[in-house]
């Protein structure tokens, strides 16, 4: 730092709180009103996926003309930033400023990311559909670009606004953030799915750049309300890394021996792929397979998001009670391998009622396992290094989810064509072998899944008592009850 830039930081921190924002904030203890408004930068994640995965997943094929193929490689961009989730955490850990915050910034760098990607996006889709005088090549890098950025900032926001809710509610309280923040990302994902279908309606390449830069506005807008005076300012974390202060490698050693986390995190890997194969087949399964019309199956969407947010209530409850994460992601799995064997029953009988009971399942089993999985990372990890935990987490979710939805879909049409061809046999030449292949193959992962968080149920959730040492003897009691 040279003395010009001393000096403005010298002015910046002798600065009162009550003009600099999210500074006034002392007290760990938080309210609900601040916790709502903190959960609000789950609602512009939740709106910036849907108008990925959803919205523009279908106006870039249809209205756009862009080929399938590079659509989802561009929707698949964001995975490469999912395993830095935890080198994320670990800095928001570890992050000195001379104003005292480890968290804000980091959430505001991938708030900006976040918007500067949204904010080009449909400049690079117009230039990537060939409206313009531009080679091929530069829409492509253009929209690669773009997505690259918004998937930046979507991995470090949620990274590091869960390491920061973390941070403001004791731990008994945990779980209930855990419930709110997911269920506010489901709340923002349905608000503006009905909004941009709403907005698309009339469609038009300007009404697409309104929509896309409307969102980028309410992202930079909705992120900024919720860290408003959210973090204390620290003046010991104002000072220049320390001599002798763990690397990022070092720290997640330290991580890994403070307990079972290779296991923690395999079981998580697991479980979260195979709740995530049939992403991209449900909803094509209920129509070839059962008949359901288009708008049947979109409602297989509300019934998933409805499973999904009561586990996510179910495990509060559970768990503020005092139950065992483990125990709890155990009974989530095992719903969902009772929910594929009722999706997989269904096709079989034609039985559109089992299927609607199966894709409900589904929901309950993935929000129940999510839930405890991330309770689990957030109660056993050391004070110091809750971030990288919970980055950690982030990482194996999102990049196992990413690899099951596409090995599904590879899965799916390898095992149909093998079945169309004849090469399995005259009973399995039907149309539905090859998802029904895929659902077995989810019923495995999630009984694999089961075995290996089994030796993690240890009662941790719940207070353990030890019983008093009886009078004459010279030893004290040492079972737990």
């Amino acid at each position: 730092m040279n003395r010009f830039e001393a000096k403005i930081a010298n002015i910046w921190t002798k600065v009162g709180s009550e003009l600099l924002p999210f500074a006034d904030v002392t007290s760990k203890e938080l309210s609900w009103p601040k916790l709502l408004r903190l959960s609000l930068f789950q609602i512009s994640c939740g709106m910036t996926a849907v108008l990925l995965i959803g919205t523009l997943n279908r106006v870039m094929i249809v209205e756009l003309q862009v080929a399938a193929g590079l659509v989802a490689t561009m929707l698949a961009l964001p995975l490469v930033f999912a395993p830095l989730r935890a080198l994320i955490g670990f800095k928001s850990d570890t992050h000195r400023s001379v104003l005292g915050w480890r968290r804000v910034p980091y959430i505001w760098i991938g708030t900006t990311w976040q918007f500067g990607g949204l904010a080009m996006m449909p400049f690079a889709l117009i230039v990537l559909s060939g409206d313009t005088w531009a080679p091929p090549w530069a829409g492509q890098l253009a929209a690669a670009i773009a997505f690259l950025m918004v998937g930046a900032g979507m991995h470090t926001v949620q990274t590091v606004g869960l390491a920061l809710a973390t941070d403001l509610v004791p731990e008994k309280e945990q779980p209930n953030i855990v419930a709110l923040l997911s269920l506010m990302l489901l709340v923002g994902m349905v608000i503006s799915a009905l909004l941009f279908g709403l907005l698309l309606a009339d469609f038009s390449q300007l009404r697409l750049i309104q929509v896309i830069q409307g969102c980028a506005g309410a992202t930079l807008i909705l992120n900024l309300v919720a860290i408003w005076k959210q973090e204390a300012r620290n003046p010991e974390r104002t000072q220049g890394a320390q001599q002798g202060d763990p690397g990022f490698l070092e720290s997640f050693r330290m991580l890994r021996a403070s307990g079972p986390w290779d296991r923690r995190l395999l079981a998580s890997g697991l479980g979260f792929a195979g709740f995530a194969m049939q992403d991209v087949l449900l909803e094509p399964y209920g129509g070839q397979i059962l008949g359901l019309g288009v708008g049947a199956t979109t409602g297989l969407t509300a019934l998933l998001a409805g499973g999904s947010a009561v586990g996510f209530v179910m495990g509060a409850r559970w768990l503020s009670r005092g139950a065992d994460a483990h125990r709890l992601a155990a009974y989530g799995a095992l719903t969902g391998a009772a929910a594929f064997a009722f999706v997989t029953l269904a096709g079989v009988v034609e039985s559109r009622g089992l299927f609607a009971l199966g894709s409900l399942c589904i929901g309950l089993g993935g929000g129940l396992f999510a839930h405890a999985t991330l309770t689990a990372c957030m109660r056993l990890a050391p004070p110091n290094q809750i971030g990288l935990a919970l980055g950690v987490w982030g990482a194996v979710q999102a990049t196992a989810a990413g690899l099951a939805i596409g090995a599904g879909g590879v899965v799916r049409d390898a095992i149909s064509a093998l079945a169309v061809s004849g090469a399995l046999g005259d009973a399995m030449s039907g149309p539905g072998t090859g998802y029904y292949a895929v659902y077995i193959f989810e019923i495995g992962l999630l009984f694999f899944t089961l075995a290996v968080v089994g030796p993690l149920v240890r009662g941790t959730g719940a207070p353990r008592t030890r019983p008093r040492p009886q009078s004459g003897s010279g030893m004290a009691g040492s079972a737990h009850v």
